[in-house]
């Protein structure tokens, strides 16, 4: 019997992705002091984080909403974010909130061809990614 390759359901994009953190409040504020995004407040007190079209939730460790996933636990994620700042700004934003970088820049494989890459952590342990578009630029 022949296999097809498509599958059931077609995806359209990511809506939401959920971080577990142990300080909610302080998480929102490292995320909007350090990376831009806004703190949005809904349904009954719970925070996230936006930008652009994207929204982090953000669940406390300690008593994560239900459901959840099967062993919530912080510094688990690993994301990276896309940004069309020069990365040799971020570095120095990074600098000045004395945030160590782990490596980078460095090039990468992302979603739509080759980024450079900086790498740090969030309050959380989270491995938080920067990236930009390396097309073009000399570095490959």
């Amino acid at each position: 019997m022949k296999r097809e390759n498509r599958a059931a359901i077609n995806l359209r994009s990511l809506d939401h992705l959920v971080l577990t953190v142990g300080d909610v409040d302080a998480t929102a504020a490292w995320y909007e002091q350090v990376l831009g995004m806004k703190r949005v407040e809904f349904a009954g007190g719970r925070l996230a984080l936006s930008f652009g079209s994207q929204k982090i939730n953000l669940h406390p460790a300690d008593v994560p909403y239900t459901p959840h996933a099967a062993v919530p636990q912080r510094g688990s994620a690993d994301l990276c974010f896309l940004t069309d700042t020069p990365l040799e700004v971020v570095l120095a934003h990074l600098e000045h909130r004395a945030i160590p970088i782990l490596a980078g820049p460095v090039i990468r494989t992302g979603a739509t061809g080759p980024i450079r890459s900086v790498y740090f952590r969030d309050p959380d342990g989270n491995l938080i990614e920067v990236a930009s578009s390396a097309e073009g630029d000399g570095t490959r």
